[in-house]
């Protein structure tokens, strides 16, 4: 059994990393509602501009297919963003990532080739060899914006439009909950019209007159659409790492107050020993001397 000594010093290296992790769950859980609001914020224009999307895909039917960004690529390969952390202690998140993406993996065989957006995607990414067109460090994921978020899009439909994609997809994290994330996969491009989901009540605009035509809102708006559905993406799977992060810590500070309260009562019993068998000594050696 350890002596008193070295319990000692156990229980105060258990007490500095509970102070550690309880630091990094508040943290955490500060960064965690200020990235859920700006994922709660955007999703009323994502709607928004996704309903519209649909209805001017109604209004020009079959004119829609016809567009380079709604058919499929001259390539044969297919790209995949996949999006994870830049830092770790956030439990299962990237593997569960990295899981989703072997899956899909399994079942995919023509030739891939990835985008990393986050340290840890890049580093798995990288270590099994898999071939990463670009990694995209800046701005870091904490700090992405709209424009941000708008350089990746323009980025993925540059290399989609020059012939060297099949299609584009990506692998995030959908933040549903505080304690619900789930990898999701999404088809970037081609745009799919039958995809746009724009309801009667925001798409159908009656007798409203379009100016200066349908086409050319059209166009206009579907760089718009893919931006935001990047921004989305990168802004959730923010959110779900630090809600990961948050139960992570708030784990680690449990077990770590119940190891303590562990090696407290290995502590005391042993002090307990200690004592007695002083007092054991000092009585016995009283009676010798009598």
């Amino acid at each position: 059994m350890a002596g008193i000594r070295e319990l000692r010093g156990r229980i105060k290296s258990v007490g500095n990393i509970k102070q550690i992790t309880r630091a990094m769950e508040m943290v955490a859980t500060t960064k965690l509602r200020r990235f859920q609001d700006r994922a709660t914020a955007s999703r009323p224009y994502a709607e928004e501009i996704t309903g519209l999307m649909g209805h001017l895909a109604a209004v020009l039917g079959a004119e829609v297919e016809r567009r380079p960004l709604f058919r499929e690529g001259e390539g044969e390969a297919t790209a995949v963003l996949v999006v994870g952390s830049d830092r770790g202690l956030c439990g299962a998140y990237n593997s569960n990532v990295f899981r989703a993406l072997e899956e899909w993996r399994e079942g995919e065989d023509g030739p891939v080739k990835f985008y990393a957006y986050g340290r840890k995607a890049f580093q798995y990414l990288n270590k099994r060899r898999y071939e990463v067109v670009h990694y995209f460090a800046e701005p870091p994921l904490e700090q992405i914006d709209y424009r941000g978020a708008a350089r990746v899009a323009k980025y993925l439909s540059d290399g989609f439009l020059s012939g060297d994609f099949r299609e584009v997809r990506v692998l995030y994290t959908a933040f549903e909950s505080m304690v619900k994330y789930v990898p999701t996969w999404i088809d970037f491009l081609p745009v799919k019209g039958d995809k746009l989901t724009g309801d009667d009540e925001a798409g159908s605009t009656g007798d409203v007159i379009l100016e200066p035509d349908p086409e050319t809102i059209f166009d206009e708006l579907v760089p718009r659409y893919l931006e935001t559905r990047i921004y989305n993406a990168l802004i959730e799977a923010l959110t779900s790492e630090y809600a990961s992060r948050r139960v992570s810590m708030k784990n680690a500070t449990d077990a770590a107050g119940d190891m303590q309260s562990m090696l407290k009562g290995q502590y005391n019993r042993l002090r307990q020993e200690t004592i007695t068998k002083e007092l054991l000594d000092i009585v016995g050696g009283a009676e010798a001397l009598r």
